[in-house]
């Protein structure tokens, strides 16, 4: 608490599972025990938060990891170096269908990813599928892509996909603008209760168990504020430490469904399935170690950008991107 750079802090996040930690660090005061007066911001898109952290509208915000290497690039179009000191989530992807695609493919329970990925191509071949991911630097983009290879490496890279903030992809799948998506929940949970889509895959049946959210800032934030950043960390930390070991979630589910995250009735009595689903996310959603950003994490998304982008840098050397995505903490900082 003592040497504050700055006490009053926005923080910006997508209305998704994940963003909790921060959301329970400001419910039960730890960024307040930490000297700091935390304001949320809820954004629209991956795109708006993206701009306004990186043009100093906000301090800190919940991001796709794969945004880290992207500034690091520059292929962001902006190319303002942003870091994290902490990872909020590790492949919390989920690839869903529309249930009358699911139909139409004859998909059965004991399909793998290779096979249904194999079913879609055959159909795409009649018919052009439209899938969605949340923003082209994502894992949900590479997901898709590394699922769709597993049946036709040329048609993965080379089919459209398009780019839909997290909360759109339920209106959309239910208006068949689209046939599919890959996005975190609770949006997949929530199209399928509504009949509109199926849960066929998770992220982790097709990509490393890499990083998928992170706590990010800007390098020049970070290096004029580091006092406050490992004070803000260190409240976050302790909301994922508790939220791993909470017997009753009823609290965390109360503040997302006010947050406007949860949207649909589930509980212990109604679509109970779904609702400890959601709940062992919740808790899991990193553990100690993987809470600590991990430069191979950034390597893999920095060789996924020039495996699956085209990108027109020369000898891209991705370890050094990905230390430059991770900002130090001090040794002696605790959790």
């Amino acid at each position: 608490m003592h040497n504050l750079e700055k006490t009053k802090l926005q923080i910006g996040y997508i209305p998704l599972l994940d963003c909790v930690a921060i959301l329970w660090a400001k419910q039960r005061g730890f960024f307040a025990d930490a000297g700091l007066n935390v304001e949320l911001l809820k954004e629209p898109s991956w795109a708006s938060l993206r701009d306004r952290l990186a043009f100093g509208f906000m301090d800190a915000a919940h991001c796709l990891s794969a945004m880290l290497p992207a500034a690091a690039l520059g292929t962001d179009q902006l190319g303002i170096p942003l870091q994290t000191p902490l990872v909020l989530s590790t492949n919390q992807a989920y690839i869903s269908l529309s249930q009358s695609l699911c139909f139409e493919l004859g998909i059965q329970p004991e399909d793998d990813a290779a096979h249904i990925a194999k079913k879609l191509i055959n159909a795409h071949q009649q018919r052009p599928i439209q899938l969605a991911h949340v923003f082209h630097a994502s894992i949900h983009h590479y997901c898709l892509r590394e699922w769709l290879a597993l049946a036709d490496p040329i048609l993965a890279k080379n089919i459209q996909l398009i780019t839909l903030p997290p909360p759109y992809m339920v209106e959309a799948i239910s208006q068949q603008q689209i046939d599919g998506f890959c996005v975190g929940e609770p949006w997949n949970t929530q199209a399928e209760l509504q009949g509109y889509s199926k849960i066929l895959l998770s992220g982790q049946q097709v990509i490393p168990q890499v990083a998928d959210k992170v706590l990010a800032v800007t390098a020049e934030w970070a290096a004029q504020h580091p006092n406050t950043l490992n004070a803000m960390t260190s409240a976050i930390q302790r909301a994922q430490a508790e939220l791993q070991q909470l017997e009753d979630v009823q609290a965390v589910w109360q503040m997302l469904n006010e947050a406007g995250i949860i949207q649909f009735p589930c509980s212990a009595q109604v679509h109970v399935e779904r609702y400890y689903f959601i709940q062992n996310i919740i808790r899991s959603l990193v553990d100690e170690s993987s809470a600590q950003p991990q430069a191979q994490d950034f390597v893999w998304l920095t060789e996924q950008m020039l495996k699956w982008d085209a990108l027109d840098v020369p000898e891209v050397e991705s370890a050094a991107v990905s230390q430059r995505c991770i900002y130090p903490l001090p040794s002696g900082h605790a959790e």
